[in-house]
């Protein structure tokens, strides 16, 4: 504004312009100053506000009731197995092996629900850094041939050269026949006894004794 206008205005006036362009300059500051306080740069997370973490799944041991007694499942009730050419926090079923008795990996967290113990599960890293749940130093297995839920047909087995046996939530390998099992074989032994015999072989075989040795707790 020149000098010959601002002369020509009343007083109140000439007071007012330099009050009202404070006032327009200090709200154009707070302004400037509350959206610069209030917002986040792309990116980050603000403070309080928990970051994600991805994936929140877990993998969830429990027990699930059988005619041998409470044996550890999964959360969809597929039985898992211990081995007993395993040592503590070690396991020695690796390629065909795996592939018949797939481990137990963890995903996310590794939970324990309905009379597992949350105390007993760990996990170990095998050679292809998956990681292995373990109960009370035992890897854990699933059996290939187990279809459903509540199946236990890799009760006893012996493939591989060692027992196979299904967890107690103490942490103990169970070494009675469970009735899914039991009933299983019965079917398998009555298919036989209807099917024609062959001729005796003079050759002979003799089956392996149960044994229940090499595990521990």
């Amino acid at each position: 504004m020149s000098m010959s206008l601002l002369g020509r205005l009343p007083m109140a006036v000439k007071l007012g312009v330099p009050v009202a362009a404070g006032l327009l300059a200090a709200a154009c500051g707070t302004a400037a100053g509350s959206t610069a306080a209030g917002s986040t740069p792309a990116g980050s997370t603000p403070a309080g506000t928990p970051a994600s973490n991805g994936s929140t799944t877990a993998t969830v041991i429990e027990s699930h009731a059988g005619s041998a007694g409470s044996f550890l499942t999964n959360s969809s009730g597929r039985a898992v197995y211990l081995w007993d050419a395993d040592s503590m926090n070690k396991s020695m079923c690796s390629g065909a092996c795996a592939g018949a008795w797939p481990p137990v990996t963890a995903k996310g967290h590794v939970t324990a629900a309905d009379g597992a113990k949350a105390a007993d599960l760990g996990t170990i890293t095998r050679s292809d850094g998956s990681k292995q749940v373990t109960y009370l130093g035992h890897p854990l297995y699933y059996f290939a041939g187990d279809s459903g839920s509540g199946q236990t047909n890799g009760q006893g087995s012996d493939g591989f050269g060692a027992k196979w046996w299904l967890v107690a939530p103490a942490g103990t390998k169970i070494t009675v026949a469970d009735s899914a099992t039991g009933a299983a074989a019965g079917a398998a032994a009555a298919a036989a006894n209807s099917s024609p015999k062959p001729p005796a072989s003079s050759g002979g075989s003799s089956a392996g004794g149960s044994s229940a040795g090499g595990s521990w707790g």
